[in-house]
């Protein structure tokens, strides 16, 4: 790597800060307390308000050594729904083009029936009368 590229690295490595939970824990409360707006806390404390925004979201979930909300709880259980009902679509339609797919194949082979034998009618299985 040339010496100008590390340094530059190096240099935005320097620059990231870390915060502490309590520090992100009192940002937040101090929002949802409504004392402050969130542009007022960016300017306090140099931050940007897609941090705090992100910060609120993780403290919702629970992330800050605090009981999480009802709503984020809500929030996951959903995701996690959606997430399961997307699997399962693709699943379905993974099983009806191999169903389709095996069907055509025993109609080319000259089997009328799904099950490979007779139909039903020819066998005598129909209603009497």
């Amino acid at each position: 790597m040339p010496y100008n590229m590390r340094g530059r690295k190096d240099l935005a490595m320097r620059n990231q800060r870390s915060f502490s939970v309590e520090f992100k824990r009192q940002v937040i409360q101090e929002l949802l307390s409504e004392e402050s707006h969130p542009a007022q806390l960016c300017r306090r404390y140099n931050i940007s308000s897609s941090l705090i925004y992100y910060w609120k979201k993780q403290y919702g979930r629970g992330k800050f050594n605090n009981e999480p909300t009802e709503e984020a709880a809500l929030k996951d259980r959903v995701e996690k729904l959606e997430r399961l009902v997307g699997k399962l679509t693709l699943e379905n339609e993974f099983l009806k083009k191999g169903l389709q797919s095996s069907l055509s194949q025993q109609w080319r082979n000259g089997n009328s029936s799904p099950c490979g034998g007779p139909s039903s009618a020819a066998s005598g299985g129909g209603v009497s009368s």
